[in-house]
């Protein structure tokens, strides 16, 4: 791990706490993604729908 990635997560002393913070992050990360691929598909499912008339 980088010095400058520890420093960040300095706050964070016992297992639990910089687990907690893991998990929140790749939580974030999934809500993003899944954001971003249903929007990209009902983006896709409109583009459709508009050709068809």
């Amino acid at each position: 791990m980088a010095p400058e990635e520890n420093s960040t997560c300095e706050p964070c002393k016992t297992f639990g706490q910089k687990c907690s913070h893991v998990v929140k992050k790749q939580r974030t990360k999934f809500y993003i993604l899944r954001r971003c691929i249903a929007m990209l598909v009902c983006w896709r499912d409109n583009s459709h729908d508009r050709n068809d008339s």
